[in-house]
């Protein structure tokens, strides 16, 4: 395997077909939001991520509290993936030396609130010192019925979560000198790259009324978490461009949103697949969590 000469998405493939074994208890391995292991009661969700400075965040953008919740939260967001609820959490932290102290109490009270708010507990880690700050966030969570990338089927109905193209926009914002409290209008912009808030409570609902035959968080973009959901169902997709969900912020500050909304990435809403005539099973939801029917999925590839 050269390391070098492969892609993200290659390695990954590379990795799953080498470490492909099976062991008794697994349920789930490499390929999916969240790993699965067979628990006593429900099934055991562990996920990880890992956030470097200057590759991405940057730290005079990124206000530490901010960092600390998003650090947190884009773990969350795929549990919420699976259809899960999160437990507790490990951190590993690099520090550079030298760094304010004012920082790192920022950094851990962001940390903190969102723990807090998702019902999750810190409980040990590592911490060392490094040329960059880089975070790794492990979360463990449980679900009684886990929702894969891999169940979706030709005639389903692609449905989304909030708005799409947001967090990009507010990225653009940032690096054009935007802050927040500077401009109301850009703040929903701004607040959804920094502060991303995780869909754990759609999570479980579809997961509790078995509505989503398929499901991921929108961590990278549609476009290649929908081309995510095809190659792991054998499927191909259909998106109607005019029903992209847009917020009037977007459509103010960026002239063409339609491409943001699909190659952007970091929104961390939910895309899931639903059997056409299973629509009425998620009425209840498409209010509060501002659901869109999207496209459909396909024969194929698309």
């Amino acid at each position: 395997m050269n390391l070098r000469s492969l892609r993200e998405r290659e390695l990954i493939l590379s990795i799953r077909k080498e470490f492909s074994a099976r062991k008794r208890g697994l349920v789930l391995g490499i390929g999916d939001d969240a790993a699965v292991i067979r628990g006593p009661k429900a099934s055991c969700l562990l996920t990880t991520d890992l956030l470097i400075e200057d590759v991405h965040f940057i730290t005079s953008l990124h206000p530490p509290h901010y960092l600390g919740r998003k650090s947190l939260n884009v773990n969350l967001s795929d549990i919420a993936a699976m259809g899960g609820r999160p437990r507790f959490a490990l951190l590993g932290l690099a520090l550079r030396k030298g760094l304010d102290k004012a920082w790192v109490r920022g950094f851990f009270g962001g940390l903190k609130a969102a723990a807090e708010e998702a019902g999750v507990v810190l409980i040990g880690g590592d911490i060392s010192a490094a040329k960059r700050i880089v975070v790794s966030i492990t979360v463990i969570g449980e679900a009684g019925t886990f929702i894969r990338r891999s169940g979706a089927r030709p005639g389903d109905l692609i449905f989304v979560s909030g708005h799409l193209g947001d967090a990009a926009a507010g990225l653009r914002l940032l690096r054009s000198g935007g802050r927040l409290g500077q401009d109301r209008r850009a703040d929903q912009l701004l607040r959804a790259f920094l502060d991303p808030a995780p869909q754990i409570d759609l999570g479980l609902a579809l997961s509790r009324l078995k509505a989503a035959n398929a499901m991921i968080d929108t961590s990278d973009g549609l476009s290649v978490d929908l081309l995510h959901l095809c190659e792991e169902s054998g499927t191909g997709a259909e998106i109607d461009l005019d029903k992209l969900p847009l917020s009037p912020a977007i459509r103010r500050f960026e002239k063409k949103p339609e491409r943001l909304a699909l190659h952007g990435g970091e929104d961390y809403q939910l895309l899931f697949a639903v059997s056409p005539g299973l629509e009425n099973r998620i009425i209840g939801l498409i209010k509060p969590f501002r659901l869109r029917q999207i496209g459909r999925m396909t024969r194929g590839k698309s």
